[in-house]
C-alpha cells in the first residue's frame, strides 16, 4: 500500500489525526486518552470512533470527561474508579481470547489501576475475572485461589508497597504474569518506584513488567499473549 492510499484512513481534526487504520495494525482501535484533552476534543473523537466502529474505550478520564461523554453516550459504560469510558458494540460480541485474564490486585488502593486493565483487556476481546485484596500481608489470602489462578490463560498481577505478590503470584503458574507497580505506598515507596523495582528484580519465571500504574499497557499485553 502507498503512502498516499494510507491517508484515506486518517480523520483530521484541528486538534487530532484519528487513525481509522488502527484495526488493522494493531488488532484493535484507536483508543482516547483523555489526559490533557478538553470533554469537547474527547467527545468529538469519541464521535468518529463510534461512527466508524460503534465502540470506543476512553482511559484516564477526568469527572468532567465522564460527563460530557456519558451525555453524548448514554449507553456507554462508565467506570468512576477505572477512570474509563466504554461504549461495547451493540451487541457486544463474543470473547474472542483463547481463555480468560485474570486481575489480581495486592490491596483495595491498587483497584483504579486494576479497573483501567480490567475494562481494557474486556474491550479488546477477552474474558475478565478478578480476584482482589490478596496481598502478601496476609499470604494465605492468595494460597487459597489457586484454583482461580491456575484456570487463567494470563494473569496481570496489580501491586504497590514493595511490590511482591507478582513474585509469589509467579511461583505458582505455569502461564504468563505480567505485574504493574503502582504508586500505593509509604515514603520509601517512592510513588511506585520501589514496587517497580521489586517486580524487575522477581525471582519468579515467566514475570514481565510494565510502567507504573499502567493498567492499560498491561491488559494490552495481556490481549495480544491471549489471542487464539
Amino acid at each position: 500500500m502507498k503512502l498516499d492510499d494510507l491517508s484515506r484512513f486518517i480523520e483530521r481534526l484541528p486538534f487530532a489525526s484519528i487513525d481509522h487504520l488502527r484495526p488493522v495494525t494493531q488488532g484493535h482501535q484507536e483508543v482516547i486518552l483523555c489526559q490533557g484533552k478538553t470533554p469537547a476534543q474527547v467527545v468529538a473523537i469519541a464521535e468518529r470512533l463510534a461512527a466508524a466502529s460503534g465502540s470506543f474505550l476512553a482511559t484516564r478520564s477526568e469527572p468532567a470527561h465522564r460527563a460530557a461523554l456519558a451525555a453524548r453516550f448514554p449507553r456507554a459504560e462508565v467506570n468512576e474508579l477505572g477512570r474509563t469510558v466504554y461504549l461495547s458494540p451493540d451487541p457486544e460480541p463474543a470473547a474472542t481470547g483463547r481463555g480468560t485474564v485474570l486481575i489480581v490486585t495486592a490491596g483495595t488502593s491498587d483497584l483504579p489501576v486494576a479497573e483501567e486493565a480490567a475494562v481494557t483487556a474486556r474491550a479488546l476481546g477477552n474474558r475478565v475475572e478478578r480476584l482482589t485484596d490478596v496481598g502478601v500481608a496476609g499470604i494465605h489470602r492468595v494460597l487459597t485461589q489457586t484454583d482461580a489462578l491456575r484456570s487463567a490463560a494470563v494473569i496481570i498481577v496489580v501491586a504497590g508497597m514493595e511490590g511482591a505478590l507478582p513474585s509469589v503470584v509467579g511461583g505458582l503458574v505455569p502461564v504468563p504474569v505480567i505485574a504493574v507497580p503502582t504508586s500505593v505506598g509509604y515514603g520509601a515507596s517512592f510513588g511506585g518506584i520501589a514496587a517497580l523495582l521489586g517486580m524487575l528484580n522477581s525471582c519468579a519465571a515467566g514475570v514481565t513488567v510494565v510502567n507504573i500504574d499502567n493498567g492499560f499497557g498491561a491488559a494490552a499485553a495481556a490481549s495480544r499473549i491471549n489471542r487464539p
